[in-house]
């Protein structure tokens, strides 16, 4: 049992497979994410999900795969659960393929509620409301010097999280690759963040990362947030903007509502953040 709960808490192994392919996968999510497949290597990485599937023995497979490649995905009985067009560099579609080698993980604690209440915020036009950045804060990009910060933040916002982004060494590498992170301020004390994944090759990122202290909560930082990195990410040449955004939270779903980012689809039972697995619904921009 030990050695069961340590693993659980272990964060998901991320490998690289072929030419520049990149698979995440773990128990702590109990899923195979393939995060990005160059159509190059299209059969060596369905062979590593299936030798990690039939190995692990994992509920959920994952996959982000442009236009291609998908029907070959459908054809080993994935199927659809969004669609980003012209996700790669404008030209091509992404499709968010699944297959749940456990029918229970599809079809128990399905969000019906929840996507209930996402149609009725999309039918209130919420993109229309105004919002203003109180004087009290302020919102820039971090760096290296703010990583304690960031690292606490995230810790005190999610009992679990598909990433470690609660380890500062994780962050740092991040920052040293391809991901850029934006926080809000009240004076000096860290109020809200979020973070920007680019993949400057096929000019998308994803939006994602949000948190915000409870104690600030209601000050639409979230917002601020999300239209800087917009405008951030216009000023280095992407295209597609993106999220993975919780089913359950209506305040971020409203978020990107407002920012007028359009809905993709819905993925069931996707992701364990804040201490559970949760149905997750992706948002797309073009900018």
């Amino acid at each position: 049992m030990k050695e069961y709960k340590d693993e659980m808490n272990k964060p998901d192994k991320i490998i690289r497979v072929g030419q520049a392919s990149v698979l995440q996968h773990g128990r702590l999510n109990d899923r195979i994410y393939l995060m990005k497949l160059a159509q190059e290597d299209a059969a060596t990485v369905f062979n590593t999900i299936e030798n990690l599937a039939a190995r692990y023995g994992y509920s959920k497979i994952f996959c982000k795969v442009p236009t291609q490649v998908a029907p070959f995905f459908l054809s080993q009985k994935y199927i659809l659960e969004a669609h980003i067009p012209g996700f790669y560099s404008g030209k091509e579609d992404a499709f968010f393929m699944s297959r749940f080698p456990k029918s229970n993980r599809q079809f128990n604690d399905y969000p019906d509620k929840q996507l209930e209440k996402l149609y009725q915020l999309m039918q209130d036009q919420v993109a229309v409301k105004s919002y203003i950045l109180s004087s009290e804060y302020t919102v820039r990009k971090l760096g290296v010097n703010d990583i304690r910060n960031i690292t606490s933040l995230y810790a005190d916002t999610f009992k679990s999280y598909p990433f470690p982004i609660h380890d500062p060494n994780y962050i740092a590498e991040m920052m040293g690759r391809h991901v850029e992170y934006f926080g809000a301020f009240k004076k000096d004390e860290l109020a809200a963040l979020a973070s920007a994944e680019i993949d400057f090759q096929a000019k998308n990122a994803e939006m994602t990362d949000f948190a915000t202290h409870k104690a600030h909560v209601g000050h639409n930082l979230s917002c601020s947030l999300l239209e800087m990195m917009e405008y951030e990410m216009q000023l280095q040449g992407i295209t597609t903007l993106y999220t993975i955004a919780r089913t359950a939270s209506i305040p971020m779903n409203k978020t990107f509502i407002r920012l007028k980012f359009k809905y993709a689809g819905t993925l069931i039972n996707n992701t364990n953040i804040a201490g559970r697995i949760e149905s997750m619904n992706v948002f797309y921009k073009h900018i």
